[in-house]
């Protein structure tokens, strides 16, 4: 019996030798450091513990020290490389389409339909398109000579909302706030006659996003993948009637991409609600938990709030009328505001990172990364770089002023990088800034509860912060 074993035993190793023999790449490929956990499950549930503080999660912080800026982990039975330098960050956003592509993990593949068709959002000639379709309505030029007047109303009607209740969860209605908006621009969304509530299929969305893929009723995933089939109802009904009425048009998102269906064959019905879902996803969140924190840094910080407050007075002191609707020109003169804004963007780092999947072997400092492999760029640890922003989690909006752009694209990336750089960026930034406007000028408010964050390893608030809005005098 035991020849038998070691004959078997010694059978195996020569196959494995001659494998390894007749592939020399396999002797050369050096992968980078790191561990794969258990298997299977990888080292996810390291990666979902929950840290208590704005900085990096402690399982990328402690990886970092281990191994160096770039190491291999794996995820939910996935191989992730992530990356912590900048320079090879900014090298792969540079490369897209050519050495990588989007990528996402399980939960984000079933919310944005990874698989099949959607993939083609990769190929140049889609993403041109899109990105043109995006900033033809929701760009700068359409902000200034179009959304400006839209988003102050909007803003107004929701600060108003707010300061009729007792107490309102900012992330929450913040959300409910852009969702809708955006949803309007998009499909002609109207929330007073709509019984569907976008707002919060959305935040069952955003609960669920990093979620483990255990597709059971009760659990987070389940209800993710819900409200994304509902959401995905909603708008196919919207885009149903819109082509069984032509002649009903609104100038909206939607009827622009229906008229273009006979001309982009890459465009079916489908994908335009896959293009419309993900654009009311990247507006929602991002900005919902940026105004967020705006509310608690400037709770925590008077002195940076007693400057932005001044900013505000003297634009609304230098116009002829104060009540005067505001312009494209104050927008654009609010210095200190967007230094707010960038220095919330910085410590928050909503999202953990940028996925990318490799589409060949990528060589870098020695190690190899495989075609096929995921790659995260951790864009928060850029963000946080003691040799690029002292005292990195300090909240110091003024270290803007003296920033060069080079440095700041190098190790700022709120909205991605490259080609792939949100085309809504520009959108999100004077949405929150007219926000500000219209809140520090008309109105007091106080923190009653929450502001402790956590990091799962997305950024939330555990009990989320409440605030109280009252009237100026």
């Amino acid at each position: 019996m035991l020849s038998i074993m070691g004959l078997a035993f010694a059978t195996i190793v020569a196959i494995i030798w001659l494998v390894l023999r007749g592939n020399p790449r396999s002797k050369q490929v050096v992968l980078p450091p790191g561990s794969k956990g258990l298997p299977f499950v990888g080292e996810t549930f390291q990666l979902l513990l929950p840290s208590y503080s704005l900085d990096l999660p402690s399982f990328i912080r402690k990886r970092i020290q281990r191994y160096g800026p770039i190491f291999q982990t794996r995820l939910v039975g996935r191989p992730v490389v992530m990356s912590a330098d900048p320079s090879f960050n900014r090298y792969i956003v540079q490369n897209e389409g050519k050495m990588v592509e989007m990528w996402y993990l399980d939960t984000f593949s079933k919310l944005f339909a990874q698989d099949g068709e959607a993939r083609t959002t990769a190929a140049g000639l889609v993403h041109k398109y899109l990105r043109t379709l995006t900033l033809t309505h929701f760009g700068s030029e359409s902000l200034k000579e179009k959304l400006l007047p839209h988003l102050q109303n909007l803003v107004q009607k929701a600060l108003h909302g707010w300061s009729s209740q007792d107490s309102i969860d900012v992330k929450e209605a913040a959300l409910t706030m852009t969702i809708e908006f955006v949803a309007k621009q998009l499909f002609g969304y109207d929330s007073d006659k709509c019984k569907e509530k976008l707002g919060e299929k959305f935040a069952h969305i955003s609960q669920g996003l990093l979620s483990f893929p255990i597709n059971i009723p009760g659990t987070t995933y389940y209800n993710c993948l819900k409200s994304q089939r509902e959401v995905m109802d909603m708008m196919r009904t919207a885009l149903k009637e819109r082509v069984a009425s032509p002649e009903t048009s609104r100038g909206d998102f939607l009827d622009h991409a229906l008229k273009d269906l006979n001309t982009q064959k890459f465009l079916t019905e489908d994908f335009i609600l896959q293009i419309m879902f993900g654009l009311l996803f990247a507006s929602s969140e991002s900005t919902s938990m940026t105004l967020t924190l705006v509310f608690k840094f400037l709770s925590e910080n008077p002195h940076v709030l007693e400057e932005l407050e001044a900013e505000h007075e003297r634009i609304v002191n230098s116009r002829e009328s104060p009540n005067s609707p505001l312009t494209w020109a104050e927008v654009k003169s609010m210095t200190f505001t967007l230094q707010v804004i960038n220095e919330s963007l910085r410590l928050g780092n909503v999202s953990l990172g940028l996925l990318r999947k490799t589409l060949k072997d990528i060589q870098i400092n020695g190690y190899t990364i495989p075609a096929g492999w995921t790659i995260m760029l951790v864009t928060s640890a850029c963000q946080y770089n003691p040799n690029i922003y002292k005292d990195p989690l300090t909240f110091n909006p003024w270290r803007w002023k003296e920033m060069e752009l080079d440095v700041i694209a190098k190790n700022f990336m709120p909205f991605g990088g490259g080609i792939r750089q949100c085309a809504g960026a520009e959108f999100a930034k004077v949405l929150m800034t007219i926000f500000l406007h219209v809140l520090l000028t008309n109105y007091r408010w106080e923190k009653v509860k929450g502001g402790e964050i956590a990091r799962t390893p997305i950024l939330v608030f555990k009990n989320g912060l409440h605030v109280k809005l009252a009237m100026k005098d």
